[in-house]
């Protein structure tokens, strides 16, 4: 992420902290009042983005989106297909190897 934009997306936060409305102009001033320049349209685009979106579901949902979408996907053939994949799964759990100790082999290293 820029630089214009983390300080327009600190600036929007903050104006939403205070229960402020989020107007690009407010934007642009605190951005002002902490010596950074960004360029004229980064107020605007983050103003407009808070007319069109709910900041306390954004804050909510960062990094909810991605690696979830797979497992929603049914498998082609229908939904019997799932749990016949699911039960493989939980038969692999159950023979997990048990850890060999010393004297099942028939020596120990301290002999």
């Amino acid at each position: 992420m820029a630089f214009s934009e983390l300080a327009c997306s600190y600036a929007a936060l903050i104006l939403h902290d205070d229960g402020i409305p989020i107007t690009s102009e407010k934007i642009a001033t605190l951005v002002k009042a902490a010596n950074i320049t960004v360029e004229s349209y980064w107020p605007g685009l983050f103003a407009k983005l808070a007319e069109k979106k709910n900041i306390d579901d954004l804050i909510l949902n960062v990094g909810a989106g991605g690696g979830g979408a797979a497992v929603a996907v049914a498998a082609p053939g229908g939904g019997a297909a799932a749990p016949a994949a699911a039960a493989p799964a939980a038969e692999e759990k159950k023979e997990e190897p048990k850890e060999e100790s010393d004297d099942d082999m028939g020596f120990s290293l301290f002999d």
